[in-house]
Formats: structure tokens, C-alpha cells, sequence
């Protein structure tokens, strides 16, 4: 606790010399007086005439030709994506159809061999027993 007393009071008497020398200085910036201060030319300097300024950006408006060519590239490179994806879907929906068809297919030698088996060996009792029972 002693210590920040001892800090405080030598600071005090530093803060007061930066007082006493800091009303003698008006400003630490340097004048200089050999151009008179022209408002009006700062500003001429700034900004241009309407006509000047329209032309500028009539001419700032025009795009080149390199533009167009990227915005043509851009759309062919759009145009080729969309058929890729939707050739891609195309063979997707073809794939899915297939395999549902032989899903079913499969499905339906499976169905009628278990009937066939069932009628071969039905021993004409109800319920149904298995042939090795």
C-alpha cells in the first residue's frame, strides 16, 4: 500500500510542471505564413464543373469488350452445368427404375416358387403342415 502513495505523490508534482509549461504554449504546430490560406482554390481543386464531371462518367460507364465476354462465358458455363445435372438426374431416375424392376421381378420368381413349393407339398390338412413334418 506504501508504494502506490510514494507513485502518486511523485506524479503529482510532474503533472503540475506539464500544467504550468502547457499554458505557455499556444500549440505544437508549426505556422506557416508564406501561403495565404485560398478556400475557394482548396475547393476548385476538389471539385470539377458539372459538364467535366457528366463526361466523366459517361465514359466511366462504358464497359469493355472483355466484360461481355466473361458475362457469355459465364452463362455457356451455367448452360453446361444445368444439362450435366440434369443428364446425370436422367441416369439416375433410369438406374432407380431399373433396379426397381428387377427388385420386383425378383420379387415375383420368389413369390410364385414359394406357391409352387406350398402346392407340391400341401397335404390337404388345415392348417398347412411342411412336407417333413
Amino acid at each position: 500500500m506504501s508504494w502506490t502513495r510514494v507513485f502518486v505523490l511523485s506524479l503529482l508534482p510532474a503533472l503540475l510542471l506539464l500544467h504550468l509549461f502547457s499554458s505557455e504554449v499556444e500549440s505544437a504546430a508549426v505556422k506557416d505564413h508564406s501561403k495565404p490560406h485560398d478556400h475557394k482554390g482548396a475547393a476548385r481543386q476538389v471539385f470539377m464543373p458539372e459538364s467535366d464531371a457528366s463526361s466523366f462518367i459517361k465514359h466511366r460507364s462504358r464497359r469493355s469488350t472483355r466484360y461481355y465476354e466473361i458475362q457469355i462465358e459465364q452463362r455457356v458455363k451455367i448452360a453446361a452445368s444445368e444439362q450435366r445435372r440434369e443428364y446425370n438426374e436422367e441416369q439416375r431416375t433410369e438406374q432407380e427404375h431399373y433396379v426397381e424392376e428387377v427388385r420386383d421381378e425378383q420379387n415375383e420368381r420368389t413369390r410364385e416358387t414359394n406357391e409352387q413349393y406350398r402346392e407340391y407339398h400341401y397335404d390337404g390338412l388345415s392348417p398347412q403342415y411342411y412336407w417333413f413334418h
